[in-house]
């Protein structure tokens, strides 16, 4: 029996434009069933409608993730994107995608991940005719149903496609390691990750190219920039000089260097821009 999904109402993480002046924006993302938790971090669904308005311009700053995406002209996988990521949003559209887990999407294809980082593959190219019917069931449910029927689509897919427990336990070790990243800002040094791992500098490089697609470097850098986004959104950064070191930067200058060059926009005109 296949488990039912279920909303996730924490807020998402990486969206650089929060709200639009105008048309409409929705957003939802839901939880896979237990059987794809290990594979699986979460469905999403975008649509918007710009009808009379002018076109909005979205961006986010991706995670180490590999995802699958359907919309209404085109289909893939794509694997992490390493830059800012951009879409003009015009007229009336929508985006139904997968976000694996780092390492969730290794065992479905079957060689290192870092192999299509900033790369779309489509998805007849990587399952044949099966993902070319994945993509006409989501179609038909953005015009009949919406994005639950979308994710259990999805679902029916990706079970059958369900490796063995424990068939790959790097796969789970590089989630792990992913993880440990994510919830602990203060670490900021990958000799350190190796440390905890219990492997050397090369073999944790190795296991993040094989299964999270890039290196834990910029798994690092990407989710201090995470912190200095949500910080600034949130209105709780303080002045950017000890935001800068609270991430672990001792010099503002590298901080605001970086920021600039990943956001767009230096902090500042960053947090005017969005109050």
């Amino acid at each position: 029996m296949i488990g039912k999904t279920r909303q996730i109402d924490t807020e998402p993480r990486g969206i650089l434009v929060p709200h639009f002046a105008t048309g409409t924006f929705r957003h939802e993302r839901l939880a896979p069933c237990a059987q794809l938790a290990g594979l699986v971090e979460h469905y999403w669904y975008v649509g918007w409608d710009m009808h009379g308005q002018a076109p909005q311009q979205q961006e986010t700053l991706p995670h180490p993730n590999v995802h699958l995406v359907i919309e209404h002209d085109r289909d893939g996988v794509y694997g992490v994107h390493t830059a800012r990521y951009t879409k003009l949003l015009a007229g009336q559209g929508f985006a139904f995608g997968i976000k694996f887990r780092p390492g969730g999407f290794r065992p479905l294809l079957g060689r290192a991940v870092a192999g299509i980082a900033d790369q779309r593959v489509a998805l007849a190219q990587l399952f044949g005719a099966q993902g070319d019917e994945l993509a006409r069931q989501v179609r038909a449910c953005a015009v009949s149903s919406g994005p639950e029927a979308m994710a259990a689509a999805a679902q029916v897919f990706l079970l059958s496609r369900l490796p063995p427990a424990d068939a790959d336990a790097e796969a789970e070790r590089a989630a792990a390691l992913v993880a440990a990243i994510a919830a602990d800002p203060a670490l900021l040094a990958v000799d350190v990750l190796a440390q905890q791992a219990g492997i050397n500098k090369r073999a944790l490089q190795r296991l993040f190219q094989q299964y999270v697609g890039v290196g834990p470097k910029w798994v690092i850098k990407r989710y201090r920039m995470h912190e200095a986004v949500a910080q600034l959104q949130a209105g709780t950064a303080p002045d950017l000089a000890q935001l800068a070191l609270g991430l672990g930067y001792y010099d503002q200058a590298h901080f605001i260097r970086e920021f600039t060059a990943l956001v767009g926009k230096p902090p500042g005109e960053y947090r005017r821009a969005i109050a």
